[in-house]
């Protein structure tokens, strides 16, 4: 069997609805509509995201991460005109903390099912670039225009200019916002800047295990932005493709608190690797 009907029969054993119907929106001719009516159904009427949609955020309510989850979907089904886009970022405006910055994690986490990791830094934590960065960078990628967007960008530049060192998940929400954001000569040179400092997270090896972070993590899709050489990035499509399990899936390499979300994130990344492997021609 090939990639695509492997990956296909692993999502349809163990893959939630919303990765299910992305992966036929994406790859087999199937509704666009239907994956966006599933993905409306995590949306909460405060414009937020919630209800597991990031797995490891397993309560009802709004997150700022889920949001980012939801993001990635809309971005790739270029749906970024759909209402739940506006909506999302007066959520965003909702819950943005002083310095213009959504926080990693709100207080209203506790009190429901979550990872450990997945902890308030007080009761009112400050803006984070981790999702504040991605969520901006994909609003710029589709030329949305909101309120929340230009404070929350003076607010990454700001928080990026102090990086000197960074970790694996600060540097891969710095990368995109440099890579969409409009100001190019600025962006430019803070890449030239932290370019050594991003390039310390990443797991060269791909033959790593563990919780490591991959070139293809930090570059999911091609990028204007010289972060790796061509070997490099061959070197580890190749690794992506003999990962794929013999049932079909990819499986997360991060620790699973709690069984079910193994099923979730293994769906989720499925669809995912199958995004990186056709936008770099391997598909």
């Amino acid at each position: 069997m090939d990639i695509l009907t492997r990956a296909a029969a692993y999502l349809e054993l163990h893959g939630r609805l919303i990765d299910r119907l992305t992966f036929a929106a994406l790859f087999a001719d199937g509704s666009r509509q239907r994956a966006l009516d599933a993905l409306r159904c995590y949306q909460n009427p405060d414009g937020g995201f919630g209800h597991a949609l990031e797995p490891d955020l397993r309560g009802a309510g709004s997150q700022p991460e889920p949001v980012e989850v939801a993001f990635h979907v809309l971005d790739s089904l270029d749906a970024f005109d759909d209402p739940m886009v506006p909506a999302a970022c007066d959520y965003l405006l909702s819950v943005t903390a002083k310095d213009g910055g959504v926080p990693f994690v709100l207080p209203s986490v506790r009190g429901t099912a979550h990872a450990v990791w997945w902890e308030p830094a007080s009761d009112d934590p400050p803006g984070d670039l981790v999702p504040t960065a991605t969520l901006v960078a994909l609003l710029h990628k589709h030329g949305v225009e909101h309120a929340w967007l230009g404070p929350a960008t003076d607010f990454c530049w700001s928080r990026i200019a102090l990086v000197e060192e960074t970790t694996p998940y600060h540097a891969r929400a710095v990368i995109p916002f440099l890579e969409h954001v409009p100001d190019r000569a600025r962006a430019e040179a803070e890449f030239a800047r932290l370019r050594d400092a991003v390039l310390a997270n990443v797991t060269f090896d791909p033959a790593a295990s563990g919780d490591a972070h991959f070139p293809l993590d930090f570059a999911p899709e091609p990028l204007r932005l010289p972060l790796f050489d061509a070997a490099t990035l061959d070197t580890h499509l190749d690794a992506v493709v003999a990962a794929q399990a013999p049932e079909g899936g990819w499986a997360p390499n991060w620790p699973m608190w709690t069984p079910l979300v193994e099923h979730e994130w293994g769906g989720h990344l499925t669809v995912a690797r199958l995004q990186t492997l056709r936008a770099y021609g391997r598909l």
